[in-house]
């Protein structure tokens, strides 16, 4: 059974040179950083997002059901056309890249006002920064969790950085992964394939050919796979102390 860890992934990247506010709407809680205070322009966005998937799922009932792909929709507002474009690139439901395309398209609103900019929501972040910063990597109970950290450097932002776990937190795995961390321009592909790529690791042998299999999704720039004391990473990842 999963164990959730209330926000404790909100220590997981260095935010000490930002202000940060929480932005909340029902089960969407978003921790915005930045060098001022964002939060009404946040709260803006994140309702307008929200009210587009919301009336979208009460339309098309099966866009929040569904754990395949569906056909794409032309007619769908932006959002919710990035998740059955991204969804369907990594072989998932619409729904796995959710967290992800929220923290993207609120990002999208707000970088007009802000050279500096992390949204976190859910463990799933998207930034734009001028400077490096180094990310830790949240796997529950084992023992590499907050061990395992890497440094995003500024001139490869904008970037998403998605964590998928079978073990913590409420998203659906049918993989036994403690996390799973994809790093790709668009939050909402490294959200998506997070999950891909976490439903097949069910044990340690299976890691490596996880990372193979997550490579080759276009558009995945790195991956990070923890389970127990055993972890495997692939691509454009720099490992630090």
């Amino acid at each position: 059974m999963k164990k959730y860890e209330e926000r404790t992934y909100r220590s997981i990247i260095d935010k000490s040179r930002l202000l940060s506010r929480n932005v909340k709407i029902e089960e969407s809680d978003l921790l915005i950083s930045s060098e001022m205070n964002l939060s009404d322009e946040a709260f803006k966005s994140l309702a307008g997002h929200r009210h587009s998937l919301e009336v979208y799922i009460k339309k098309h009932p099966e866009f929040k059901e569904s754990l395949v792909p569906l056909d794409e929709d032309s007619l769908a507002p932006p959002i919710v056309r990035d998740m059955l474009s991204k969804s369907k690139t990594c072989g998932v439901g619409p729904m796995a890249g959710v967290a992800g395309a929220v923290s993207e398209f609120v990002a999208r609103d707000l970088l007009q006002l802000t050279d500096n900019l992390i949204i976190e929501n859910g463990g799933d972040i998207f930034l734009r920064t001028k400077y490096d910063v180094t990310v830790s990597v949240f796997a529950g109970e084992s023992p590499l969790s907050y061990k395992v950290n890497f440094i995003v450097k500024a001139k490869d932002t904008p970037l998403g950085i998605c964590t998928s776990s079978a073990t913590v937190g409420p998203s659906l795995s049918f993989g036994k992964a403690d996390a799973i961390c994809v790093i790709s321009p668009s939050a909402t592909l490294a959200d998506a394939a997070a999950s891909a790529i976490g439903n097949r690791v069910k044990n340690k042998k299976d890691i490596r050919t996880a990372l193979e299999y997550g490579m080759n999704i276009p558009g995945v720039s790195g991956i990070i796979i923890i389970l127990g004391n055993e972890m495997g990473v692939i691509g454009k990842i720099e490992l630090v102390r």
